[in-house]
């Protein structure tokens, strides 16, 4: 009986944990969606594309002052107390964002947006800091665990899909009079799902797993960077969240920007490159649910040399050939699906999604395998190093502004290079004589 009532609880909290992987994508992806408004805003100032990146900047920068505090909190208080604070944060985060869009798109309603952003920020590291050790340790390590986060990261991947459509649905053709206001509907879905999920959790009893369970006894003689694997794959993380975020947010601003540096395309510009941005994510939801198929009998580091292999190719595929062809490709404009032409570039690096979907649960799985007790504190450290999501953008969009789009891809491109370096070589646990029970 006994048995039975502890598999039931795990379940429970593999779906809830499931749940929270979907609602972390929706907040974050509203950052670079949000970025083509505020782009146009201060368009003219020579640096546009890096103040449009600069929400989603704010995002990823809660991850270093939040990432550590997460982990404590997490030992502290348990999953389920710190999934609610991350929950709750996250609420007043987006209600912030909507505030911005009563202050007007001038410098004022983006200084509030951009401190929304960076609340919203600290919600999804804490709500990371939870989902990724508890999912993977439900599993029980190995394939397993990784599994498991590979099919929190299908969901995951869905929800990044319809964000940035949903959005560039809304605003369709960015204008002078384009403002915060106009997407007010995607904000209030937001803070009901935030509600919902608070409401329902509450009263969902989830206990802690007890693999890699710590007490106020515990004895910790070392610290998760005492683990060469680990202190490797943080930095292939920081790399990592770069690539995902940049890729696709670039992408955006390339195919929104209707002049002859982006894509020169004409009608609702911000519709076709929110879609196309979406694709990239949809694309990452069907690598992702290929993997959680493939995850129990491949290797996490058997994915991780295939994915970034074919993703180098594909990313200097793109830069090299750039607008030299175009493709087809079918577009929700806001009232229906139309095949729209776009450079060849925007086609290769939107396959760049089937890549780059295992990498963050492999890079996860990797660095913390064999960790024990450490695992909970290298959670926090982990959600630190997400802040490459937002700085690794920033230096892709600054090449943009003063190079040009194409360009700006050997930031993702070098970053590719070193996580192939960690698979082949950085991921092996040298340091197995550490105790971690």
């Amino acid at each position: 009986m006994e048995n039975n009532n502890t598999q039931h609880g795990n379940i429970i909290a593999i779906i809830t944990m499931m749940f929270l992987f979907a609602m972390i994508s929706f907040v974050t992806n509203l950052a670079a969606p949000i970025g083509v408004i505020w782009k146009n805003v201060f368009n003219g100032t020579g640096s546009a594309n890096m103040i449009g990146m600069l929400g989603n900047a704010m995002n990823f920068l809660a991850y270093l002052f939040m990432g550590i505090p997460a982990g404590k909190l997490l030992t502290k208080i348990g999953y389920k107390k710190t999934a609610l604070a991350g929950i709750a944060t996250g609420f007043v985060g987006v209600f912030i964002q909507f505030v911005s869009g009563r202050f007007g798109a001038d410098i004022s309603g983006f200084a509030i947006y951009l401190f929304g952003a960076f609340i919203s920020g600290f919600a999804v590291c804490i709500l990371n800091t939870v989902v990724n050790p508890m999912l993977n340790l439900l599993g029980g390590g190995g394939n397993r665990g990784n599994q498991l986060n590979l099919i929190g990261g299908t969901l995951n991947s869905l929800s990044g899909t319809l964000t940035p459509m949903l959005v560039g649905a809304l605003i369709g053709t960015v204008t002078a009079n384009t403002k915060m206001a106009d997407i007010n509907l995607v904000l209030f879905i937001a803070l009901g799902v935030f509600a919902m999920a608070f409401i329902v959790l509450l009263f969902i009893p989830i206990a802690d797993p007890e693999m890699g369970k710590t007490t106020s006894n515990t004895v910790f003689e070392h610290s998760p960077w005492a683990f060469r694997h680990f202190v490797l794959g943080t930095i292939a993380i920081f790399v990592y969240v770069g690539v995902e975020v940049g890729i696709p947010g670039t992408l955006n601003f390339y195919i929104s920007d209707a002049s002859a540096k982006g894509a020169g395309l004409v009608g609702n510009a911000a519709a076709v490159g929110g879609f196309v941005a979406g694709t990239y994510w949809l694309l990452m939801l069907v690598g992702r649910f290929i993997g959680s198929f493939i995850g129990g009998n491949v290797s996490s580091r058997s994915m991780m040399i295939g994915t970034t292999t074919l993703g180098m190719v594909l990313i200097i595929a793109a830069m090299i050939l750039g607008k030299t062809t175009t493709v087809s490709m079918p577009v929700f404009t806001g009232s229906s699906f139309t095949l729209v032409t776009v450079p060849i570039a925007a086609l290769l690096l939107v396959l760049c999604g089937l890549c780059t979907s295992i990498m963050w649960s492999s890079i996860f799985n990797l660095a913390t395998e064999g960790l024990g007790k450490y695992s909970a504190a290298a959670s926090g450290i982990f959600m630190m190093m997400v802040v490459g999501g937002g700085l690794l953008p920033l230096v892709q969009n600054f090449i943009a502004d003063h190079s040009n789009y194409m360009v700006s891809y050997i930031v993702p491109l070098l970053a590719i290079a070193f996580m192939l370096y960690y698979a082949l070589f950085g991921s092996k646990n040298v340091n197995k004589d550490i105790p971690i029970d």
